[in-house]
């Protein structure tokens, strides 16, 4: 009986313990989550900002992002944030999504 129930002991502990760190892993934010975290928590110079920087932002990819940029030099700098709409590719929405990342 006394083996039986270390059996049975040893089996259910092998079965609590993945699930455990399985959960432990799953909390652990990863390098990406973190760079968006702190892409998040920095505001973006539109007027200087580069096209890594801009492309940080939620819904801008690289090609925006250097649309942004060949904007800016085309046209000088920006005079307010929502001038960005004059871009090809952003709008209103896209803008309201990181308003509070952006900044002149």
């Amino acid at each position: 009986m006394y083996k039986v129930f270390l059996s049975v002991l040893c089996l259910s502990s092998l079965l609590i313990f993945p699930a455990v760190s399985a959960t432990k892993v799953a909390e652990t934010p990863t390098s990406e989550q973190a760079k968006q975290s702190q892409a998040k928590s920095e505001l973006i110079k539109i007027n200087s900002a580069t096209v890594a920087q801009l492309s940080a932002l939620s819904g801008i990819g690289e090609a925006k992002a250097a649309a942004i940029v060949e904007y800016r030099q085309v046209h000088g700098k920006f005079d307010s944030v929502d001038q960005l709409t004059e871009v090809k590719g952003i709008g209103e929405k896209l803008i309201e999504k990181n308003r509070s990342q952006l900044s002149l």
